[in-house]
């Protein structure tokens, strides 16, 4: 195999490797986090209870080798993409969420700024020369980003733990770090941010007037290369404040609709809902790990969510599927369901959801 086309296997493929290779081996106990057992925690690495592992080395070649990547254009919508510069802090119960790209979102609320696995570098990558390169670039410039005050890191994966942009926000902004067990070692070996909170699944983090994060329970895993898979913890964040609550999910397989069943049953009535619908083919390989539109859709309406707000897709090319198949399909499944355009959006990079507090 030609060294170019190694590395286009992405940031995902690349832990993906590095996980099937190093579960040939033993492991020397777990390098990122060290605590009790749990229902989702062995003692060495963390697992969804009663769910599906990722698949292996062997999965991993037969994907690579099997074809059918659709292939994307090496600029897709660079020039044709708003780019915004926010405000600089939304008041009250006003809720605004601009997409900077993939899982990277700008949410203001309550004269809080918060990002979402924040990504401005260049690849989605282990290593700054190869791998997933932007489409588009992201929605916010750097230089024009609000000030921050907390980021949610959800695992792992180098499409949302970029070490880089992180480091670029440690010394701009006094944002607080909020990431699942484990990814705090990652961190802090770049940049040694004063306040990181870091949670388990069922764990409350009460900030103040008004503001509480609840980590909560998805269906995915964790990699940064060889002999580290799972080793740090995947979570979706509840977030509540006082124009209500706000459920993000960086990354999820469907897993029959069990955590957005969850959700609804233990925090009630969500004012946004923030999913994944991209990077899902091929099914027989992702299907665990990435919920595809019409799984996101599902998930949103078991949730109860009053709107939603599709995200990671369209920026960096991790799997199969065209660039513009995701809100393709997204479009298909909200229409079977009845789901309006102005209930949940696919929002591309510059573009902002001004949400309304009630469906009208």
């Amino acid at each position: 195999m030609k060294r170019r086309q190694f590395f286009k296997w992405t940031g995902m493929g690349l832990a993906l490797l590095g996980g099937g290779l190093a579960a040939g081996r033993a492991m020397a106990g777990n390098r990122y986090y060290s605590g009790p057992l749990s229902d989702h925690f062995d003692g060495k690495v963390f697992f969804n209870p009663g769910g599906e592992e990722p698949r292996g080395f062997t999965d991993l070649l037969r994907w690579q080798f099997e074809g059918g990547r659709v292939a994307w254009p090496k600029s897709a919508m660079a020039g044709s993409l708003p780019a915004t510069k926010p405000e600089q802090r939304v008041d009250g119960t006003r809720l605004v969420v601009t997409m900077v790209g993939h899982a990277t979102l700008l949410i203001q609320t309550a004269g809080l700024n918060i990002l979402t696995d924040p990504v401005w570098s260049e690849r989605a990558s282990p290593v700054s020369f190869a791998g997933p390169k932007r489409a588009n670039p992201p929605g916010i410039a750097f230089e024009d980003l609000p000030p921050i005050d907390i980021v949610i890191v959800t695992h792992n994966h180098y499409d949302h733990l970029d070490v880089a942009t992180l480091k670029r926000l440690g010394q701009g902004h006094d944002a607080r770090i909020i990431t699942p067990l484990g990814n705090d070692t990652i961190i802090h070996a770049e940049h040694p941010f004063t306040g990181t909170s870091v949670m388990d699944w069922g764990d409350r983090l009460d900030l103040g007037n008004g503001l509480v994060v609840h980590c909560e329970p998805c269906h995915h895993w964790s990699a940064r290369g060889m002999g580290d898979r799972r080793m740090a913890l995947w979570a979706a964040f509840l977030i509540e404040t006082p124009g209500g609550k706000i459920y993000h999910i960086g990354d999820t397989g469907y897993a029959e609709g069990q955590h957005y069943r969850e959700i609804r049953e233990k925090h009630g009535d969500i004012r946004l809902a923030i999913l994944p619908i991209g990077a899902y083919e091929p099914r027989w390989f992702m299907k665990a790990q990435h919920q595809n539109p019409q799984e996101a859709i599902e998930g949103f309406h078991l949730s109860g969510a009053q709107f939603g707000i599709g995200h990671h897709f369209g920026t960096f090319q991790l799997t199969n599927e065209g660039i513009d198949d995701p809100p393709k399909a997204l479009t298909t499944a909200m229409a079977a369901k009845g789901i309006g355009t102005d209930r949940f959006k696919g929002l591309r990079p510059g573009q902002q959801f001004d949400v309304p507090m009630r469906i009208a």
